[in-house]
């Protein structure tokens, strides 16, 4: 399909329509938006995909609405929004057209699909209700903030205000692929240099990324600490033990808490070392001969105790 007309309902917007443009109008870049109710614009034809009203779900005749009885569910039996329908069915032509590597193609669906829209989906329906100081921060509640004034009197404030919407909400879907797409590559690398690595300590990278999913993936439960350049140094950083909160698999010593340049070197015996965190999670060195120095020190420390 190659539609002319990308249709969803007019009046007030939500996150899921909004977000669901943004995929459409990337594929569909000839495709004009009509934001009505009017039957003829909301029956199913083959210059149109329609989204979000129409009363029905229908891939064969691009209709998905989920407002219906008998609204279409997840196989786990979470509701789906027109976001969710829509990503469902072109959220992998949506990547591929973002240059993401076919070989890449099926995890970020997946990853994204419940990171980012699975909370829409469950947000639009109900099933899903942010409380307290965050919920006014979540991507609904701002693109909503979006909406035109109750006093705005312009006949066109509604499209206007939409189309502004699309453009923010672009700008995270697109933030948030990268992003993923950027983790798939990082995984890459550190799976390689986790391999030259054996069954040392240190995990050397060519650049500063995200490091622990591929850790994690390899089960290199060796590992204590990670080396690698900045723009002007380098740096050694703990690796967390899980998911969430902050423990490390090791810490730095504690003697170099807080302490830079002289004060470091004195303690540590490292020409070059310049900085630890207070905290002991990461500490940075001049060159890299250095930070891996700091890093075998760190790593003799924890294993002594």
């Amino acid at each position: 399909m190659n539609p002319d007309f990308l249709v969803t309902h007019s009046g007030g917007f939500h996150a899921d329509e909004v977000l669901s443009s943004v995929i459409l109008t990337r594929l569909f870049l000839q495709a004009r938006v009509i934001r009505s109710r009017a039957p003829e614009w909301i029956t199913p034809g083959a210059d149109r995909i329609i989204y979000d009203v129409g009363g029905a779900y229908d891939a064969s005749k691009g209709i998905f609405d989920h407002h219906q009885r008998g609204a279409p569910l997840r196989e786990d039996g979470q509701p789906y929004s027109s976001f969710g329908l829509i990503w469902k069915h072109y959220g992998r032509d949506y990547l591929v057209a973002t240059g993401v590597p076919e070989a890449h193609v099926e995890a970020l669906h997946t990853s994204f699909d419940l990171a980012f829209v699975l909370p829409i989906d469950l947000t639009d329906n109900g099933a899903l209700s942010p409380s307290g100081p965050i919920a006014g921060l979540t991507l609904p509640a701002l693109l909503e903030t979006l909406k035109p004034v109750f006093d705005d009197t312009d006949p066109d404030a509604d499209d206007r205000k939409f189309q502004d919407a699309v453009a923010i909400a672009r700008s995270f879907v697109e933030a948030k692929i990268a992003q993923s797409a950027a983790k798939l590559r990082a995984e890459a690398l550190v799976l390689q240099a986790i391999e030259r690595t054996g069954q040392g300590r240190v995990l050397e990278l060519p650049t500063g990324m995200p490091f622990r999913p591929a850790i994690v993936k390899a089960r290199a439960d060796h590992l204590l600490f990670v080396v690698h350049p900045r723009e002007k140094d380098w740096c050694v950083t703990g690796i967390r033990r899980g998911d969430e909160g902050f423990e490390l698999r090791a810490d730095l010593p504690a003697a170099w808490a807080g302490l830079t340049n002289h004060d470091l070197e004195a303690v540590c015996g490292v020409q070059g070392a310049t900085f630890c965190h207070n905290g002991r999670f990461v500490a940075a060195a001049k060159t890299r001969e250095a930070a891996l120095a700091m890093a075998e020190l760190a790593v003799q420390e924890a294993l002594a105790v």
